[in-house]
């Protein structure tokens, strides 16, 4: 979609357009919908239009029912960061009593949309024509307040009042980039902005040795599922290291690690969250739970009671089977397992892969942990909590 589509988009007739293909999705087929509606309209503009709609259904996912209002192009919206992250981060800045913010690359405006709601001054900046208009246009949809100018986000100047918050690109055209000092802006821009009042998103599989000093990095998930580290600068750092789960805000720090020990697995095993190995704060995880780590470089806990954390899933260790296939397989067998679930780590074991091997067909369902204990590889029967 070029900048012309999208202002077409935004007229009167495109809106009537957009409303249009809403109500008759689902009712007629793409191809249908879209061959009527050529008849009467820009075959761009219908194009634009049908696509707008598949996006705001997929963005549900990311930013609820303000997504049925917004804009977004494909692969915005797979950068753009979730809106629960984007609330939390909003509601830190807030905590720490800033005001206004600029977003220097705001994208589509997804950061943007939460710092406003906040109740922040907000400025975003751009450098693709396409994508400024979009953020526009998206704070307008959901009536809040804010500027966003088109340029590069290296060569504007941040105001007195404002904290600077960077999202540095992480595709390039050949694809996904996998090293932060890869992204745009470079990443000595980054690293300069976290000196003082500013904070980045950056990608959760960051090297620790990455993050200056002075700086928090916190990694985050939600519901379980890892999705970014943010680098919090000076001003903000409570911490070096921080795993946080939402939507709950719960979070560790390195302040909560310890020294844990190593011992032999005992009646319970914990499953750290992402976010927590991320940020290598298993130790603290195991200080909860008044457990131990089963291996020094595996991230798997123990304890000999069950002790309810958010930060793990517990499973209760039922008994410990072979872990070579052909004496694991029989002991299944017995067992009547016929649906299995493989939770492994730190052993070279595919779980789809072993699981078509074993051909196992019994009645009952059972999870398995294969793991590694003081170097020697290990299967235990267990029952999720």
């Amino acid at each position: 979609m070029d900048l012309a589509t999208f202002e077409q988009l935004l007229s009167p007739a495109g809106q009537v357009l957009l409303v249009e293909v809403a109500e008759r999705a689902g009712i007629e087929s793409d191809l249908g919908l879209g061959t009527r509606l050529r008849k009467a309209h820009d075959a761009e503009l219908v194009a634009a239009a049908v696509t707008q709609n598949h996006l705001r259904s997929k963005a549900r996912s990311k930013f609820g029912e303000a997504a049925a209002l917004m804009y977004f192009t494909h692969d915005a919206l797979e950068q753009s960061t979730r809106a629960v992250v984007s609330d939390h981060r909003a509601h830190r800045l807030v905590s720490a009593g800033e005001t206004a913010v600029v977003d220097l690359g705001c994208g589509i405006g997804g950061d943007l949309i939460a710092f406003a709601r906040a109740g922040m001054k907000v400025r975003g900046v751009e450098l693709g024509p396409v994508r400024a208009a979009i953020a526009r246009a998206n704070l307008d949809a959901l009536g809040l307040t804010g500027t966003v100018l088109c340029a590069d986000a290296t060569a504007v100047s941040v105001a007195s009042d404002e904290v600077a918050f960077v999202d540095p690109a992480r595709r390039d055209g050949k694809g996904r980039i996998f090293d932060p000092t890869d992204c745009v802006p470079p990443w000595d821009f980054v690293t300069a902005l976290l000196a003082g009042r500013g904070l980045a998103k950056t990608m959760p599989g960051i090297d620790h040795r990455l993050v200056p000093a002075g700086v928090e990095a916190e990694w985050v998930s939600v519901d379980g599922n890892l999705v970014e580290a943010c680098l919090w600068g000076e001003p903000y750092a409570s911490a070096h290291r921080r795993a946080t789960l939402l939507p709950s805000r719960e979070s560790l720090t390195d302040a909560d690690a310890g020294q844990a020990h190593v011992a032999a697995p005992a009646a319970f095993l914990y499953e750290p969250d992402d976010a927590v190995i991320r940020s290598g704060l298993v130790t603290a995880v195991a200080a909860e739970v008044d457990g131990w780590l089963i291996d020094p470089k595996i991230a798997w806990v123990s304890s000999a009671a069950h002790v309810a954390t958010p930060y793990a899933r517990a499973f209760r260790v039922i008994d410990e089977l072979p872990f070579r296939q052909k004496p694991l397989k029989a002991a299944l067998v017995a067992l009547d397992i016929g649906t299995l679930t493989i939770k492994k780590r730190g052993v070279d074991v595919v779980p789809d892969v072993l699981i078509k091997r074993l051909k196992l067909k019994g009645s009952v369902t059972g999870t398995i942990v294969m793991t590694r204990v003081r170097n020697e590889g290990r299967a235990f029967l267990v029952e999720p909590l």
